[in-house]
């Protein structure tokens, strides 16, 4: 299996301001690559310039700037250039797909934000060995940093990231080989349904508590983006204050965002301890987020008609606020590294099929909690219907396999 582990890293002073011009190099570089690429295309009869092009100046462009990009490793150069030419790929996918193509841009100091090693040992070096009950990476051009290492790293470290996030400082490191650790057979089979009023409600009748974080630090994220916009929204030179505002409102986004994820975790955590098997909905949280399209006035020459995007709005934003795809994602990794099996089921009508009868029908949901079969006179709790369904889909399906 391939995992990564994620560590905080307790950088000196001139080892933080070391990092700053890490990131700040290579987003010159990337920024740099970017203005070639587009500059070629316009002005050199739509030249096409590719990563091997690119990656074959590097030497040169050391030699030009020593100071600040022959200083700095030159395989993670190379992995910038890499995350350039990747973002062409998807572009030109897309244009071909007929979606939205979403050009490159080019990237600020404060939004390019990590930097990759593609090998452990060139340019950087984990070492796992304690140096004054501290466990340190080393990185070229920035010394040895220590790092809080609150688990032990299983497999053979291959890619090693720097990334910034705020004010802190972290190193994500991808292994592989990665033995799983199955936990004791429990012989316990389980569907769950994601929702919003309740974060999932599963084949026994209970309920998860949707811990809805956005709505919980709703007021104080509101002030502190009001404080943000009384600012000029464009100004050749930020103020201390703006930049002060700025970060309370990232500050806040983060703390939202790991409460969340630690919420999934040990949620995650406590169903892949409980259930041998865990069926689940096979959700398009993209596709159910989707903003809705406009719907011109055939009598009214430049109106529209109602789209329903206020109501779409509401429910799309507790969409996001429960993560669902977050959560199945993290659920699929740990019952993979237990040995437990996870399976995705179509989500097409889980809370309109009766589960007695079998008989399906839109008729049969009465309101978002309600379940009465109009066939056979069945009520239940719709959320508790809709899991039930997928413990009987996930049941076929390993009956199919067995």
């Amino acid at each position: 299996m391939i995992r990564a582990y994620k560590f905080l890293l307790r950088p000196t002073a001139r080892q933080e301001q070391g990092l700053g011009e890490m990131l700040a190099d290579h987003c010159s570089l990337y920024n740099g690559a970017l203005q070639e690429r587009r500059g070629a295309y316009r002005h050199a009869s739509k030249t096409s310039i590719k990563y091997g092009d690119q990656s074959a100046q590097l030497k040169e462009i050391r030699a030009f700037d020593p100071e600040r990009q022959g200083r700095w490793s030159f395989s993670s150069q190379q992995a910038t250039l890499r995350r350039l030419d990747k973002a062409f790929q998807a572009f030109f996918r897309r244009v071909k797909a007929g979606q939205v193509p979403g050009y490159p841009r080019f990237k600020g100091v404060g939004h390019f934000d990590t930097v990759t090693f593609p090998k452990d040992g060139d340019g950087c070096r984990w070492d796992s060995t304690p140096h004054d009950a501290q466990v340190r990476v080393r990185l070229q051009g920035v010394g040895h940093v220590r790092v809080h290492q609150h688990r032990p790293v299983k497999g053979r470290v291959k890619t090693i990231s720097v990334k910034r996030e705020g004010r802190r400082w972290y190193v994500v490191l991808s292994c592989d080989e990665v033995s799983a650790e199955p936990l004791p057979v429990t012989g316990s089979i389980v569907g769950i349904d994601m929702g919003t009023v309740h974060f999932f409600t599963d084949s026994n009748g209970v309920h998860k508590e949707n811990p809805r974080f956005l709505v919980s630090m709703g007021e104080e994220l509101a002030a502190a983006q009001r404080h943000l916009d009384t600012f000029p929204k464009r100004t050749k030179r930020r103020t201390k204050k703006h930049r002060s505002a700025a970060r309370k409102v990232a500050k806040i986004h983060v703390k939202i965002r790991r409460r969340r994820l630690d919420h999934h975790h040990k949620t995650a955590l406590a169903l892949v301890r409980e259930h041998d098997v865990i069926g689940h909905e096979k959700l398009n949280t993209v596709g159910m987020t989707k903003r809705p399209q406009p719907k011109p006035d055939p009598e009214h020459d430049g109106a529209f008609l109602p789209n329903g995007a206020a109501v779409k709005k509401s429910l799309s934003r507790s969409i996001l606020d429960a993560g669902w795809g977050l959560f199945l994602g993290i659920l699929a990794q740990k019952a993979e590294s237990a040995a437990r099996r996870v399976i995705p089921v179509n989500a097409r009508n889980t809370s309109r099929e009766c589960p007695e009868c079998g008989y399906t029908s839109a008729e049969n949901r009465i309101t978002q909690a309600k379940f009465e079969c109009v066939t056979c006179g069945h009520v239940a709790n719709a959320d508790h219907v809709g899991a039930l369904n997928v413990l009987k889909r996930a049941g076929l399906v390993l009956c199919a396999e067995a």
